[in-house]
């Protein structure tokens, strides 16, 4: 399995200093953002820093991944962990996390009436199968339709699922989160999303959809 690597430096890596200051990152932050570095992560899903967002936070690390079936990409998405020492009302916490999974779908699983309401049920499925407390949990869950017209009318329709959600990791010793943990279930949500049938043997934890037919590369 691989684990999520990365070089701890400035923003074109994964992170992002104090606003722009260059002020070293607090031993929590730098704590966490190890964690999610050695977590290792099944196969199947590439992960690598990409640089974080630079006003959401005074501190922000951010990964991007893609789920693999050969040369076929299944699913895609985006993890940032967000670091305010001094805390933040609306978290309720000094840290958060946000992410964007998004995959294609066959047309008529797009038009499952219930679909919204399991994609969310993945992820709150994921962190729960991990024993994973978070506060304040909040997202959308958008599905969208292609359907193409003259000079590309040979395309078939293309749907698309999209997850935006964002939580607060519980913090532990030393006010550090887990968030290694946190990132392997974002990692099964990612899977889950891309069709993947269940990384541990009888984990039936969360909800499927049926196997695509021909996932496309993107």
């Amino acid at each position: 399995m691989a684990a999520a690597q990365g070089r701890l430096s400035d923003g074109a890596d994964g992170m992002d200093d104090a606003k722009g200051t260059g002020s070293a990152p607090p031993p929590a932050f730098r704590a966490a953002v190890d964690a999610l570095r050695a977590a290792r992560l099944r196969p199947q899903v590439e992960v690598d820093p990409t640089p974080a967002p630079q006003r959401l936070a005074p501190y922000a690390y951010a990964l991007e991944a893609v789920v693999a079936d050969g040369e076929q990409e299944l699913a895609d998405g985006r993890l940032v962990l967000l670091h305010d020492p001094a805390g933040h009302d609306a978290w309720r916490g000094t840290f958060r996390l946000v992410t964007l999974v998004r995959a294609e779908l066959e047309p008529e699983m797009a038009a499952d009436p219930l679909l919204p309401e399991v994609c969310w049920s993945w992820l709150t499925g994921a962190l729960q199968a991990r024993g994973l407390a978070c506060g304040e949990p909040s997202g959308t869950v958008t599905r969208a339709s292609s359907h193409y017209f003259g000079g590309i009318s040979e395309r078939p329709p293309a749907s698309q699922i999209e997850i935006r959600a964002s939580w607060t990791p519980r913090e532990g010793l030393g006010g550090v989160p887990d968030t290694g943990s946190h990132l392997l279930a974002w990692c099964d949500l990612l899977a889950q999303v891309g069709g993947l049938p269940p990384a541990g043997p009888g984990d039936a934890s969360v909800v499927t959809l049926p196997q695509r037919r021909d996932p496309q590369a993107r």
